[in-house]
């Protein structure tokens, strides 16, 4: 039939412009458009083939085949259709598996039902080159597209070159339309800036495990401070504790000790977050327990309706991109929304920077619904996980106007 298909190789288009951008093949070192992307192949390929586009197949890896945050963007567009390989780990690396193979397949497939009259892959891949041959022989021309290579050679198998039909190379101004290189040495939460004490917990120094322990006082010195402190028999030499990253509990008796008279109960410090990615906070033993009005506080769960969370779904596939700090402000504004009594976010609010443990669970485990565990071993990043609660703090801030204002020294 007279159209055209276009099959995209996005671990040999991304890693490809990433090297020509940033320097490196890392996709994390930039940011993509995908909309304008899909609109930019399309007109390319309906313009070089003169065939009206039926379909753009986009294969990538994912871990374990789960659609990440692009996935889930791209496979909700028009004439888009999106095949997962599998991502896994080797030699420290990731590496796609099955994603040549699928490329293969989807190809042989289309020319052999004769579904179009012209391919246009996107790919450096010499393991296609047998399903490039067989699409030849049924009649199908193929045109094999590159992307411009960082210090001028090819970037393709050249068997695959010598193959194509037509080739055409997507140069630096094509590319820079839809892809740019990140800027390095910013933050993760984007302005508003992060609050002094999230960016107090971030730059934190972790305990140095060099450090002696404290030497315990006997109980005569303890009961007897002023007696000791005078005496040269009974001083000790002392090495200071190491000092753990602070918990928001830590945060919050600061910031107590800042606006009242009493002086605040200071806990003693600990370089293991107060947090777990499935459960949120994690009392410690002996800990005193939640006030009962806090742990009364609903869920979002235990606020939406089953027509709500079908159009939340709706909304998590085709409108969030999954960046952390967007997740917490998605799932703060949902949950003031549909929160009855607003008694309860005036409550939280003045719990800041702490998140009931209930609520700060439920919102983990939806940032885990956009693919954050990715690559981290079922755990989300330390650094996603402040610039989730970021996100939330910040529309809490902007329903109640509440500043959160560190304390003064």
């Amino acid at each position: 039939m007279d159209r055209c298909i276009v099959l995209v190789d996005a671990g040999y288009l991304l890693g490809a412009a990433a090297s020509l951008l940033a320097g490196e093949p890392s996709r994390s070192r930039i940011t993509v458009d995908h909309s304008a992307l899909v609109q930019g192949l399309r007109e390319q390929a309906e313009s070089e083939t003169e065939r009206p586009l039926l379909r753009i197949y986009w294969f990538d890896g994912a871990p374990d085949r789960v659609p990440q945050p692009e996935h889930r963007r791209l496979r909700v567009m028009p004439r888009v259709t999106v095949r997962l390989g599998a991502l896994t780990r080797s030699d420290g690396r990731w590496a796609q598996k099955g994603v040549d193979a699928a490329m293969h397949a989807e190809l042989t497939e289309l020319a052999r039902n004769r579904a179009c009259s012209d391919v246009v892959l996107v790919t450096g891949d010499g393991d296609l080159l047998p399903g490039m041959m067989a699409a030849k022989e049924h009649g199908v021309a193929v045109h094999l597209w590159a992307v411009q290579a960082a210090d001028g050679d090819y970037n393709q198998s050249e068997d695959l070159v010598a193959e194509a039909d037509e080739r055409r190379v997507l140069d630096r101004i094509w590319i820079t339309k839809a892809v740019r290189a990140k800027e390095l040495g910013g933050v993760c939460a984007p302005p508003p800036a992060p609050r002094p004490e999230i960016a107090a917990i971030l730059s934190a120094p972790l305990p140095d495990s060099g450090l002696a322990p404290t030497v315990e006082r006997p109980p005569e010195e303890a009961e007897h401070p002023s007696v000791t402190a005078g005496s040269d028999t009974g001083a000790r030499d002392r090495v200071p504790a190491p000092k753990g990253v602070p918990t928001p509990k830590d945060l919050a008796a600061l910031r107590a000790s800042g606006t009242s008279g009493a002086p605040a109960v200071q806990h003693p410090a600990t370089a293991t977050l107060r947090w777990s990615s499935d459960k949120g906070w994690v009392d410690r033993p002996g800990a005193a327990p939640e006030p009962a009005e806090v742990a009364s506080m609903p869920t979002l769960a235990q606020v939406t309706t089953a027509e709500q969370r079908w159009a939340d779904r709706e909304e998590d596939i085709t409108t969030v991109s999954g960046d952390p700090y967007e997740v917490g402000q998605v799932f703060a504004r949902r949950w003031m929304a549909r929160l009855g009594d607003q008694s309860h976010l005036q409550k939280l609010s003045g719990m800041y920077p702490r998140i009931p443990h209930r609520i700060d669970g439920e919102l983990l485990r939806y940032a885990a619904r956009f693919g954050l565990l990715a690559h981290k071993d079922d755990q989300i990043d330390e650094h996603d996980r402040y610039a989730i609660r970021a996100g939330f703090w910040r529309e809490i801030d902007v329903r109640t106007a509440a500043g959160h204002a560190p304390a003064a020294d």
